[in-house]
């Protein structure tokens, strides 16, 4: 049977050997000095040297769809950035590319005592279909094993991208996919009950990049959210029906959900359960932040 996969950091089987690009910048944590110049009005110069804390961030998946996303709007955002894929750097071109430490390896095998060096944040994307035991595997164990290695390293943040909370029948939210994803996010929250995120997206839309070709699944998403964004007084109530939300959950702008994760970094205050409508809600306010 042929299933696809769309994480491309966790193998099937453990590999022969690990392969990383990575090269190690910094010692955590890590702090640099910024020296302030200050003048009383009738005093002489004081300078005034702040230790001020620095960002570097590891995303689990980063050369995937929502990956590569939150990859650039770290970037954008001044934030270090190293991605973790079996696959290593994407084989499309752009600038941001360049600043970002591609690392090329397998979850369940990496030497997390070089990745996580001088993490502030780890962000995991893993996710993906199969049969019911690759589905466990890779929603499930894959997030599990990073979120202990993120602990037991010493990593204050971790930010989960899960799926929407659906009304579906139990018998398919009871699949590997769905219970791998929330056993994921009862460990997250319990090894990060202060500092831990779980957002929870429905249909995710943008320019995806695949094998060098762009599929356009904005095409599909934009049009549906702004016609929810105009109906949504109508379609609220509907979505209580059952299995409704499958097709009346609004979809969430792949940019909305990176910058809803830069958010989460960079608010001590933001952790917890998000939903769709709480992600565009971060993203809106990154927005007004950067303007």
């Amino acid at each position: 049977m042929t299933s696809f996969l769309s994480f491309s950091a966790i193998s099937p089987r453990s590999p022969a050997f690990s392969s990383a690009s990575f090269r190690p910048r910094s010692l955590s944590p890590r702090l640099f000095k910024s020296c302030v110049k200050c003048t009383y009005a009738a005093g002489a110069p004081i300078d005034i040297v702040a230790d001020i804390k620095s960002e570097r961030v590891v995303v689990l998946g980063g050369n995937g769809f929502v990956g590569s996303a939150i990859c650039k709007a770290a970037i954008n955002n001044g934030i270090e950035v190293v991605s973790v894929s079996r696959s290593g750097r994407p084989n499309f071109q752009d600038p941001w590319l360049d600043q970002v430490t591609w690392v090329t390896g397998d979850v369940f095998y990496l030497n997390w005592d070089e990745v996580l060096l001088g993490a502030t944040a780890v962000v995991s994307t893993i996710g993906g279909f199969g049969n019911e035991e690759q589905m466990k595997r890779i929603n499930g164990e894959a997030n599990v094993t990073a979120v202990n290695a993120a602990k037991d390293f010493g990593v204050l943040k971790f930010v989960l991208i899960t799926v929407h909370d659906y009304n579906l029948p139990p018998f398919i939210l009871s699949s590997g996919y769905f219970t791998g994803k929330r056993s994921a996010e009862a460990e997250l929250l319990s090894k990060y009950p202060n500092s831990g995120v779980v957002l929870r997206p429905g249909f995710i839309y943008g320019k995806r990049k695949v094998n060098g070709f762009e599929i356009p699944l904005d095409l599909v998403g934009e049009p549906l959210d702004k016609i929810y964004d105009a109906a949504k007084s109508f379609i609220r109530p509907l979505r209580s029906l059952p299995a409704s939300d499958l097709f009346l959950a609004p979809p969430v702008n792949v940019d909305d959900l990176a910058l809803s994760v830069i958010n989460a970094v960079k608010d001590d205050d933001f952790f917890g359960i998000f939903t769709i409508e709480q992600i565009k809600e971060a993203a809106a306010k990154m927005r007004e932040f950067r303007y």
